[in-house]
C-alpha cells in the first residue's frame, strides 16, 4: 500500500470518528436556553417592579440553568420598554416584567404602541402588592379622618404624587377622591420611586403608591401608611386597615406583577420559562424576600393571567369613564 492510500485511509476513519462529535453544537444550541436571558422591566430601578424582578432573577437563574439580565427601560408608564419586548424576537432570551400597566394603558394613551393581547404570551403572574394611602412621617396627618379634614377644608388646593399618569397610585387616589367627593392636585412622576421619594421630600402632602415600593420607608419609620386601597388588609403591614374598614367602601386596587414574551414564542420555550420561575416561587426564602418588599406571591397560570389582564382593561375603562378622564 503506498503511503498516499494509508493517508486516504487514516483520514476516512478519523473523519468516521468525528461524526457523532461533528452534531453536538447543533444539539447544544437548539436547547433553551444556551445562553443568558433579558429580563426587561420597564420602570426605574429600585420601583416595586424592579425589587421583585431582581429577587426572581437571582433565584430563577440555577433552575433555568442560565443567568439572568435584568435591563431597566423606563418611560410612558412602561410603554417604552413594553413596546421594545413587543419587537424583539420570539426566541424566549427577551423577556417582559407585566406589571398593571399593561393593561391600563391600553385605555389610558391613544397608542401606546403595542395590543396587551395580540403582541405576547403571556407566561404566569408571579405576585401581586396592594397599594394605600401615605404621607411623611412628620406629617401632622396621623389618620385618614385628618387626610379627610383637610382635603374638605381646602378643596383642590392639597397635592398628591403619582407614578405617572394612569398607573394605579394615580387611578387609585382619583377613585378616592371621587367617592369621598374631595379634590386635590395631581403631580405625577417618573415611576414608583420618584412617587416615594416626594413623600419622602415633603414635595406633595400624600399619595397612594404600592407597598413594594413604600413598605421599606414605611418599616423604616420614615412614611406613615394611612389605609390599605385593598380587599385585606397587606400582611406585611397587618396593622394598616383597609379604607373599607375606615367606612371607604369600592375603592380596591391590586398592582401585579409577571412574565410575558413576544408572541410566537414557542410552547416548549414558554413552559421552561413557566416551571422555572414556578420552582423559584416555592423556596421560602424568595417569598419572605417579596413579602419583606410589600409583596406576596401570587402565582396564576398563562390563561389566568390572560384574564387578570383582561379583567384590568375592563377595570380601568370603566374607571376612566367613571372619572371622566380622556385617553392621552
Amino acid at each position: 500500500m503506498t503511503p498516499l492510500s494509508r493517508r486516504r485511509m487514516l483520514a476516512h476513519a478519523l473523519g468516521a470518528a468525528l461524526l457523532p462529535l461533528a452534531g453536538m453544537p447543533a444539539r447544544a444550541q437548539g436547547r433553551y436556553p444556551s445562553r443568558p436571558v433579558k429580563w426587561l422591566v420597564p420602570y426605574l430601578p429600585a420601583t416595586g417592579p424592579d425589587m421583585v424582578a431582581r429577587i426572581l432573577a437571582e433565584a430563577v437563574g440555577p433552575f433555568l440553568g442560565q443567568p439572568i439580565v435584568i435591563e431597566n427601560r423606563p418611560g410612558a408608564a412602561g410603554n417604552i420598554g413594553t413596546r421594545a419586548v413587543a419587537k424583539s424576537p420570539a426566541d424566549g432570551y427577551t423577556l417582559l416584567y407585566t406589571g398593571s400597566p399593561l393593561a391600563a394603558n391600553m385605555h389610558i394613551y391613544k397608542n401606546p404602541g403595542y395590543d396587551a393581547l395580540k403582541d405576547f404570551r403571556h407566561v404566569m403572574r408571579l405576585s401581586s402588592s396592594t397599594v394605600g394611602l401615605v404621607v411623611n412621617a412628620d406629617s401632622d396627618i396621623h389618620s385618614l379622618d385628618d387626610l379627610l379634614a383637610r382635603l374638605k377644608a381646602r378643596p383642590g388646593q392639597m397635592d398628591y404624587a403619582s407614578g405617572g399618569v394612569g398607573t394605579p397610585s394615580h387611578l387609585g387616589v382619583e377613585l378616592f377622591l371621587s367617592v369621598t367627593r374631595t379634590k386635590a392636585m395631581h403631580v405625577p412622576y417618573k415611576g414608583a420611586s420618584e412617587l416615594v421619594n416626594a413623600l419622602l421630600g415633603n414635595q406633595v402632602t400624600f399619595g397612594m403608591p404600592i407597598f413594594s415600593a413604600a413598605n421599606p420607608m414605611i418599616k423604616a419609620g420614615k412614611l406613615r401608611a394611612l389605609a390599605i386601597a385593598g380587599a385585606r388588609r397587606n400582611p406585611v403591614e397587618p396593622q394598616v386597615p383597609t379604607l373599607a374598614e375606615l367606612g371607604i367602601p369600592g375603592v380596591e386596587l391590586t398592582s401585579f406583577g409577571g412574565i410575558s414574551v413576544p408572541a410566537g414564542t414557542p410552547d416548549a420555550v414558554v413552559e421552561t420559562i413557566y416551571k422555572a420561575f414556578s420552582e423559584a416561587l416555592r423556596q421560602p426564602k424568595v417569598v419572605a424576600a417579596l413579602q419583606e418588599n410589600g409583596g406576596q406571591v401570587d402565582v396564576r397560570d398563562g390563561a389566568a393571567f390572560v384574564q387578570n389582564i383582561q379583567q384590568e382593561m375592563q377595570l380601568t375603562a370603566a374607571m376612566m369613564k367613571q372619572l371622566g378622564l380622556k385617553p392621552v
